[in-house]
């Protein structure tokens, strides 16, 4: 009987995750552009939200707009019965920490955390930028209303938490509001730390920064393609690490870019319409974003994004020369495209939200052998019923085949030869939901090989 059960349990698992999630479709249709439109065109009308501008106005500067953020997050709180923990998180920042800081101030974060009912300490966070600027950095009275920079994320992570928040999670969501971004990364630097902190344990960062235009600089005017920027591996990892590297591979499978593999098949499985576009580098050229604090302190993030990006409105102080408009103005946004990347990033939200603790300690052997090997840490949780193994060409940037191999702690792929592909290894959750694929840490050695 025990035996018939095992085996039935593998043929359900099998069935479950073959097929698609209605859950993730009905999460897709419940992002709203109209509700995004007009949460943009809100924060928009701060006038400016630069880091340093007015604290005590009711209507115009990031003390408003963060008072705001705030306030709806709380609305969303009640709508779902106090399901979110909703509150300020903030450092002070003087002079000295750069020179992009014209006076001494506190950057207020504006969080909100939607617990998980079985893992409360495992986190998957959005992020949006609260803050704004103009084509000085320093110039905090002016205007910067940051329609597209940074408002169309801030707007995107409040509608995903209006969404989310009819549903509950076994891991923890944060919606997260970062300020002091322009001047520095400095509000993801303190909310990283404050994680860091509390012994989080984060499962991935998705940074949203500018996810609502279309109409690039470059004159292509697309609606459907996107960018995912994430490094290759941690910068945390240590020598040893690096070193093993040159004869083992996984040039290009550090946590960040398992994280954007995850984002790439979720896409390509629920919207097929979209075009995820993986790009290998932190982040544009030279230039950065909220995920790099997280990274800093070795935890997955990554940033999502437009594709083509319009630099006559980022930046840019509002005016006419020479027959071009310059500004980050509302005219810029498109609401239906911000409406899609807000969709992108809920449904990626939901599956690591029900997804289970991914393996650990994931080794691999087969040196100089016909098969190839792997054995890993069994999570500890009945509601995982077996594990998948993802094997790639090296040259491949998406994992190309799988096997789900059951409960196992331990398999063989005959006739797999280690040497000619990259291998990676997920939990399955009763619910049909993966984890992120973990590359191999470590190396069985052969009895036979040299």
């Amino acid at each position: 009987m025990k035996k018939y059960f095992v085996l039935l349990t593998m043929i359900v698992v099998v069935s479950v995750s073959a097929q698609t999630d209605n859950r993730f479709y009905d999460i897709i249709e419940s992002v709203s552009a109209q509700r995004l439109e007009k949460d943009i065109r809100t924060l928009a009308n701060f006038g400016t939200r630069n880091t340093f501008s007015d604290t005590l106005s009711k209507t115009r500067g990031i003390g408003a707009a963060r008072r705001w953020i705030k306030a709806e997050f709380d609305k969303i709180d009640k709508n779902c019965n106090n399901c979110l923990e909703v509150f300020y998180q903030k450092d002070l920042v003087t002079p000295k920490d750069g020179n992009r800081i014209p006076k001494e101030a506190y950057v207020v974060n504006v969080v909100a955390i939607q617990k998980g009912t079985k893992y409360p300490n495992r986190y998957i966070i959005m992020t949006g930028d609260i803050d704004s600027r103009n084509s000085d950095t320093m110039d905090y009275t002016n205007d910067a209303p940051g329609a597209n920079d940074n408002a169309s994320g801030m707007a995107g992570t409040i509608e995903a938490a209006r969404v989310l928040s009819q549903y509950q999670f076994e891991n923890s969501i944060v919606y997260l509001g970062l300020s002091g971004e322009e001047q520095g990364l400095f509000g993801g630097k303190g909310f990283a730390e404050y994680a860091k902190k509390n012994n989080w344990e984060i499962i991935g960062v998705l940074n949203n920064d500018m996810i609502g235009n279309i109409e690039g600089v470059d004159g292509v005017i697309d609606n459907r393609t996107f960018r995912i920027f994430s490094e290759p591996t941690p910068v945390t990892e240590t020598e040893k690490e690096r070193n093993q590297r040159r004869f083992y591979g996984g040039e290009v499978d550090g946590i960040s870019r398992q994280l954007a593999r995850y984002i790439h098949k979720a896409v390509s499985t629920y919207m097929p319409e979209m075009h995820p576009m993986m790009v290998y580098r932190l982040d544009r050229f030279g230039r950065g974003g909220h995920h790099r604090p997280f990274n800093d302190l070795g935890y997955a993030g990554v940033r999502i994004m437009e594709a083509h990006e319009n630099y006559n409105r980022q930046h840019q102080n509002n005016r006419v020369e020479n027959g071009i408009k310059y500004g980050d103005v509302i005219e810029g946004v498109n609401f239906e495209y911000a409406k899609k990347l807000t969709a992108v990033n809920a449904i990626v939200l939901a599956g690591l939200g029900w997804s289970p603790p991914e393996p650990k300690n994931v080794t691999i052997g087969g040196v100089v052998e016909p098969h190839a090997k792997l054995k890993w840490d069994k999570v500890a949780d009945d509601s995982v019923v077996g594990y998948k193994i993802y094997w790639r060409l090296t040259t491949s940037p998406q994992w190309e085949y799988s096997r789900f191999v059951g409960n196992t702690d331990t398999f063989e792929l005959k006739g797999i030869v280690i040497d000619n592909y990259y291998f990676g290894v997920s939990s399955v959750h009763q619910n049909g939901q993966e984890s992120v694929v973990v590359f191999p840490s470590a190396v069985m050695r052969s009895t036979t090989g040299k």
